[in-house]
């Protein structure tokens, strides 16, 4: 069995609605929060999550 793990608000350290495994691969996801209501892009490769900052306009 491929192991599994929450994905947490890189904001608040919530657990999330997402859960990912080892082989799983994002790009721009967009990650919700439903306890802090806010919105984060995130890339992940091998349970390795990074913020995506966006450049203030």
């Amino acid at each position: 069995m491929k192991q599994k793990n929450w994905v947490l608000c890189p904001l608040c350290m919530n657990k999330t609605r997402l859960k990912l495994r080892v082989d799983t691969e994002l790009k721009n996801f967009p990650l919700f929060c439903p306890k802090c209501k806010r919105e984060t892009l995130i890339n992940a490769k091998e349970l390795n999550i990074t913020v995506i900052k966006e450049p203030d306009a």
